[in-house]
């Protein structure tokens, strides 16, 4: 067996990090999108790819992606490198380093990336051997918000040392620079139509005029999505119903990385650190070869999306895969055309123009199914080139909907069907994410249909779940912070300032703040999703009806929410499994729901669908003590063997009917009172 240590050809010393600067790889992580574990990955797939060809390197090799300003490193051992992206002032012993050329470091020899001036703000340093870090998950590639993958899941720092792999046996080296896309602060995006649109949540103008709008790439700009400021959208709905009170609420769904959706009015395009599931619309999503560019648009930068049929996505996706494959062939017929005075681009030839209409075949439906028996109606709908989202039944909260999509899920799971990469239930929906190669999604869309036909009748089943109980602080100091940060620096203005459990009172019309705890105390919640705010995070929602509160999610989203908040935001209760952007109303903090011990054979996500929830009030000095115990394993979480079924839930119906239907009409006054309020 060959040793760690055997693969290493010495260490390069970090002089100075740069802004933030993270070991990445090019395929990131996968098949943990349903826990909230996001692929990460070099962002701009394309320059990193490159960087790594350049070099010789096999594509699984990691490298560096730095932000604004790189870091300065010194290599130990004579080696290789190559530098792509946006480093236009970057420096070997202070004498200019070219772009895409490959350049010998001799040991004791200074590399200084510099600063990422513009056109582009995110530069890539490929090393001969790659930079051999563990791997966590199958990936080296560095998860900053989950802490995890990298080194030690955090940002380079002055002093660290990283090690290198051996430079035996790579590819024999090639100048990329021919190769590398131009940058520049206007940027063309192109977008896939869906998974939603017209005529449901945006109406047919609205869909045209985010396409024709021009714009512009706000500060908030980071790997886990890019906010764009503009034009406020056209909404088809005055709001979302029990997922909330705003037109682009929905219950909880998948979004592809490149997914660009509606939070608020805010576009914000899913970055690779991105959530994995939300509630907002997603008109369109972004092709694959152009994600690219959204890890070098700069703040500042103007955008506009230009919608392509499936076919041009796939000549898109297939040019990149070409060039890739064979980067020395591209080099050549780069060289022949700059002979003959042509300088056209060889990464993405352009495809037959095809007359695309603002929706085509509606949002990218593939197949649709009609309700039939105990089936409900079921939509098929591509997010994406590589996803594909399966909708079921009306766009209501409706539990039967739920263990239905649930068992379809499983369905597609035990078929072994080879290209499927992950696997995503939502409240009503699936996604799933395939290797089109293998599976390309129209097959995939008649093997759903074909196994929809088989699944079972959820009312007969019976599930062997837990009863999970939680300690919550509620009005934890670290909840108020979050809404007091939010009301300092974002919307002062917002109606859930400055006080989101007044805001939950009042638009449930209940007597007294007190109330809103009460229930949550007394309720008992179904997980429905995990992952909504990343690392197994579950989004619950009350099994009796008479527990609904129903609230709205901020507009824009916090840029910050403490680790293990409790909030609602629709209809539905969220535990944030880590610092980071939210927008749930929030009530509280409880203990971590995930917690990962490196060689542990246990999940790290402490949590699983149809878990029952219930919590128990504890003040804030015991919850970090009981936060304490959990993160270091010395307690686990409370738990007993429980069942469920939809007849539990069927039976609290049609035993408090007349008292549901009370408590809905009186919160749907609220509701309804309270949006007036805004538009007053």
């Amino acid at each position: 067996m060959t040793s760690g240590t055997a693969l290493l050809a010495g260490t390069v010393s970090v002089l100075r990090p740069g802004m933030q600067t993270t070991v990445q790889d090019l395929a990131g992580r996968g098949g943990m999108w349903d826990v909230g574990v996001p692929p990460s990955g070099a962002w701009d797939d394309l320059s990193f790819a490159l960087a790594n060809l350049a070099v010789g390197n096999p594509p699984g090799a990691a490298g560096l992606e730095a932000v604004m300003t790189g870091p300065v490193l010194r290599f130990a051992r004579r080696t290789t490198v190559c530098l792509t992206g946006a480093a236009s002032a970057a420096t070997l012993d202070g004498r200019p380093l070219r772009l895409g050329v490959v350049t010998t470091v001799a040991a004791g020899s200074t590399v200084d990336i510099g600063p990422c001036a513009g056109p582009g703000m995110r530069a890539y340093l490929a090393v001969g051997g790659g930079v051999r870090v563990p791997e966590v998950f199958g990936s080296r590639a560095t998860f900053l918000l989950g802490g995890f993958g990298g080194l030690g899941g955090r940002a380079l720092a002055e002093g660290d040392e990283l090690p290198v792999g051996r430079a035996e046996n790579l590819a024999a080296p090639l100048d990329v620079a021919p190769l590398l896309p131009p940058l520049g602060p206007e940027w063309t995006v192109r977008v896939l139509a869906g998974p939603h649109g017209a005529p449901e949540h945006l109406t047919e103008a609205g869909v045209g005029e985010l396409l024709a709008a021009a714009w512009t790439v706000d500060h908030r700009a980071d790997r886990t999505g890019v906010r764009l400021t503009g034009p406020a959208p056209r909404w088809a709905r005055v709001d979302g119903g029990e997922a909330g009170l705003h037109p682009s609420n929905i219950h909880d769904s998948a979004y592809p990385v490149g997914g660009i959706m509606l939070a608020g009015d805010t576009p914000v395009i899913v970055g690779p650190d991105g959530p994995s599931l939300g509630g907002f619309v997603v008109p369109f999503t972004v092709v694959r070869a152009d994600r690219w560019k959204l890890a070098q648009a700069r703040p500042g930068d103007r955008m506009r999306l230009e919608l392509v049929s499936p076919a041009e996505a796939g000549a898109l996706n297939a040019a990149r895969a070409a060039l890739l494959a064979d980067p020395r062939a591209a080099v050549a017929a780069e060289f022949e055309r700059t002979l003959d005075g042509e300088r056209a681009p060889v990464l993405v030839p352009v495809p037959v123009p095809v007359p695309v209409p603002v929706s085509p075949d509606g949002h990218g439906t593939l197949a649709e199914l009609p309700a039939t028996g105990y089936r409900p109606a079921l939509a098929l709908r591509r997010a994406g080139d590589h996803h594909l989202l399966a909708e079921a039944g009306p766009a209501v909260l409706d539990l039967h909907v739920r263990l239905w999509i649930h068992l379809l899920a499983e369905a597609l799971r035990g078929s072994g069907t080879a290209g499927v990469r992950e696997i995503v239930e939502g409240v009503r929906s699936l996604l799933v994410q395939v290797d089109e190669e293998l599976l390309p999604l129209s097959t995939l869309a008649g093997l759903l249909a074909e196994l929809a036909e088989s699944v079972p009748d959820p009312a007969a089943v019976t599930l062997d779940v837990r009863e999970v109980t939680l300690p919550i602080a509620f009005d934890h100091p670290a909840a108020h912070e979050a809404m007091a940060r939010y009301a300092r620096s974002v919307r002062p203005d917002a109606p859930w300032c400055p006080d989101n459990v007044e805001f939950i009172r009042r638009i449930n019309d209940l007597p007294e703040r007190a109330d809103v705890f009460r229930i949550v105390r007394e309720a008992t919640y179904l997980v429905v999703g995990l992952g909504d705010v990343y690392l197994g995070a579950p989004v619950a929602l009350p099994i009796d009806p008479r527990h609904r509160l129903v609230t709205t999610k901020y507009d824009p989203a916090r840029t910050w929410t403490p680790q293990n908040a409790v909030g609602i935001g629709g209809v539905y209760l969220c535990v944030y499994g880590m610092e980071g952007p939210g927008g749930y109303q929030l009530v509280g903090r409880t203990v971590p729901v995930w917690r990962h011990v490196p060689g542990s054979a246990e999940p790290p996500w402490l949590l699983r669908h149809f878990d029952r929830l219930r919590f128990r009030p504890v003040d804030a000095a015991e919850l970090a003590d009981l936060r304490a115990d959990v993160k270091a394993g010395r307690s686990a979480l409370e738990t007993r063997a429980a069942k469920f079924s939809l007849s539990e839930v069927d039976d609290l119906e049609a035993q408090h009917r007349a008292e549901i239907a009370e408590f809905r009409e009186r919160r749907q006054a609220a509701f309804v009172a309270e949006r007036l309020r805004w538009e007053t």
